[in-house]
């Protein structure tokens, strides 16, 4: 979904097994995704200017969405509830880096 923010044109994705698969579209959406929520359909228009702001994980892929989106927002994303993310992607941080990616972790007080 963070790939077709980015895309021109309209994509339309259907889920059909998590009904609550599309709580990271909201995240996206605070960042300036365009996007649409009809039932299990979630319709992207791009491209979008995407944005940082602080957005919460769900879940193992709406987690590598929100980090997929923030690297190409202007700004800084901080994301909350990153265990999702380390469930599926170890050391996420540093294999990004090799690409050119900032990435940090902050600890919460």
């Amino acid at each position: 979904m963070a790939l077709m923010t980015q895309a021109q044109g309209a994509a339309v994705v259907t889920e059909t097994i998590f009904e609550n698969r599309f709580m990271h579209a909201l995240e996206l959406m605070r960042m300036g995704a365009n996007i649409r929520i009809e039932g299990r359909q979630a319709i992207v228009a791009g491209p979008s200017q995407l944005t940082g702001a602080s957005v919460i994980a769900s879940d193992l892929r709406a987690s590598a969405s929100l980090v997929l989106a923030a690297l190409v927002a202007t700004g800084e994303t901080e994301i909350d509830r990153v265990y999702h993310i380390d469930r599926g992607y170890q050391r996420i941080e540093e294999k990004l880096a090799r690409a050119g990616a900032s990435i940090r972790r902050i600890r919460e007080k």
